[in-house]
């Protein structure tokens, strides 16, 4: 894929620690720079507050409600603020939607489990006419028919492309420990690599990126980061 698509390593984009609204601009102006020459941007995180600046960057570019987005997370990062800011790895999606940058109704969720959000939450989820795959149906009606849907989905309205958004925690902690909000009960890593290629295969992905790794609560294997590094690999295949 390296060959065949012309991959280039563009660094890192400098963010001031503690200055969130600053460096969130910043990651905005690099994703929409790339995207306008072009190309697809696929991003590294860092927690899944970039997923705002990321796409919001690639609909500067196609246009805002113009891009449907494929989140895989045990989170739905719909709250209204975290620890009273605005800005944070819980509030990245419902930040799009309030932009207009990604409506409600081209936003898919996979993966989802646990106990939060609270029930106004996911009412308004539901008012925004989002899809939500929880890990309870995903088990009931099998993967393949679930990402069926979700292709489907994401398509009505003739949306011009995707963003794929990758939490590595949407993968069980037993398999992918380096994370910082680990949920018993997900997908195994092979079923998250053969989803997202098949999703970068049959979808104009637009952009993409990989988020909540953590190196320091990784097993001594690195697994968790061997696996964000195979997503990474899978999507530029599937491309």
């Amino acid at each position: 894929p390296f060959e065949t698509l012309g991959v280039v390593d563009v660094g890192d984009v400098y963010v001031r620690p503690g200055e969130l609204e600053i460096s969130i601009g910043r990651i905005a102006d690099a994703v929409e720079q790339v995207s306008a020459a072009g190309k697809v941007p696929i991003i590294l995180g860092g927690d899944h507050t970039i997923t705002w600046p990321d796409a919001l960057g690639v609909a500067r570019v196609h246009g805002f409600g113009e891009i449907a987005l494929i989140h895989f997370d045990a989170h739905a990062d719909t709250g209204f603020t975290q620890n009273g800011s605005l800005y944070g790895h819980g509030t990245p999606m419902r930040r799009l939607i309030d932009s207009g940058a990604v409506p409600g109704h081209r936003f898919v969720q996979i993966g989802l489990r646990g106990y939060w959000p609270e029930p106004e939450v996911m009412q308004w989820m539901r008012e925004q006419k989002m899809r939500s795959f929880l890990m309870n149906e995903i088990v009931e009606r099998g993967l393949q028919d679930v990402v069926d849907e979700a292709v489907s989905y994401s398509l009505e309205g003739g949306a011009k492309g995707v963003f794929i958004s990758v939490d590595i925690d949407v993968v069980d902690p037993g398999l992918a420990p380096g994370t910082g909000t680990p949920e018993p009960g997900g997908l195994g890593s092979r079923e998250l690599l053969d989803t997202v290629r098949r999703l970068s295969r049959d979808l104009n992905v637009l952009g993409a990126d990989i988020v909540e790794v953590s190196p320091p609560y990784d097993g001594p294997g690195e697994q968790t980061s061997y696996l964000a590094n195979r997503v990474v690999l899978e999507v530029l295949n599937g491309m």
